[in-house]
């Protein structure tokens, strides 16, 4: 199967495309290389990736609408995996146009590519931002999501509806996954567990935010591949399902997990809640389950210490 992989450079896109190269499947991968983080970090993940037998990388801008219909042209894939976005709550904040060109006008770009050369599935990434303030736990795909916090959710909850009109309308094989705090080796910079690593080999200071009232569900990253790899090998008509690990964690009990496998204790700073944050997400994932079969398996201090191994190698800390 070829697999059309967008955002290929970015944490799960990589990870992804190397659980299909290992299958067996041919991945063509797409990325901008936008410098929204460090560049070679990107280009870094790359290199996991080029020589590997069935691997292409084409770099380009899904927002240029043009270049997307030639890649699709060209290429023909079996399966789109479209992950390319423009991450993070907190950034959505300072620069709201890159969260309209990546999410939404991208988004448009792909499912009309999709139209026209229909592939057999698509499968996307939305998020569990999209449940916003939503007091009632566990989040279920079948709760309201009409009230999101940011305009990052907001994209991701318009990439849903699009979706379901493009299914409704054309008969395209869609299905979104809301990925709940996915984290592990090659994680993005902006993300807690490097920015709580890096605070802490160093010395320096954690901002705890809401004082550390606040709980995550955390998912290990090669559980959010498996789950993501099941999906797109069984397209449904239209589908959203929670990617999660069904097991929240408090942000202090995170941070203590996360001290015993750096082998070193952090300096905290209680801060306020940030705008467009939320207290706790916790994901059912039990029509995930019954879709596909999917469990998560990796417990946090095992997948910590992962990261924590492959953190202190990559960012050179001894």
């Amino acid at each position: 199967m070829k697999v059309l992989v967008t955002g290929v450079a970015g944490f799960l896109g990589m990870h992804c495309a190397k659980r299909l190269l290992a299958r067996g499947d041919r991945v063509v991968g797409v990325d901008n290389l936008s410098p929204y983080y460090a560049v070679k970090l990107k280009q870094d993940r790359l290199s996991q990736l080029k020589g590997e037998k069935g691997f292409s990388f084409r770099k380009a801008d899904i927002a240029e609408k043009p270049a997307l219909e030639k890649l699709f042209r060209s290429e023909r894939p079996d399966a789109v995996l479209h992950l390319a976005a423009q991450p993070g709550v907190r950034h959505s904040l300072v620069d709201p146009a890159a969260y309209i060109r990546a999410n939404l006008v991208g988004f448009a770009n792909i499912l009309e590519c999709c139209r026209a050369r229909p592939p057999r599935h698509l499968v996307y990434a939305s998020s569990s931002s999209v449940y916003g303030a939503n007091a009632k736990l566990p989040w279920s795909e079948r709760d309201n999501v009409d009230h999101p916090v940011s305009l990052y959710a907001a994209t991701k909850k318009a990439d849903e509806l699009m979706a379901h009109v493009y299914s409704h309308l054309f008969g395209l094989r869609t299905t979104g996954l809301r990925y709940f705090t996915v984290y592990g080796p090659w994680g993005r910079p902006d993300m807690s567990p490097v920015l709580f690593a890096q605070a802490i080999l160093r010395g320096k200071p954690i901002e705890v935010f809401n004082k550390g009232d606040m709980q995550r569900d955390f998912t290990y990253v090669e559980d959010a591949v498996r789950a993501t790899l099941a999906v797109l090998d069984q397209p449904g008509r239209y589908a959203v399902y929670n990617v999660g690990n069904h097991s929240p964690v408090s942000l202090l009990d995170y941070i203590h997990t996360l001290e015993r496998a750096l082998g070193k204790k952090a300096k905290l700073k209680m801060r306020p809640m940030q705008p467009g944050d939320v207290k706790a997400t916790y994901a059912d994932t039990k029509a995930l389950h019954k879709a596909v079969g999917f469990r998560p398996s990796t417990p946090l201090q095992a997948g910590l210490e992962r990261f924590a191994a492959w953190f202190k190698e990559y960012y050179r800390f001894k």
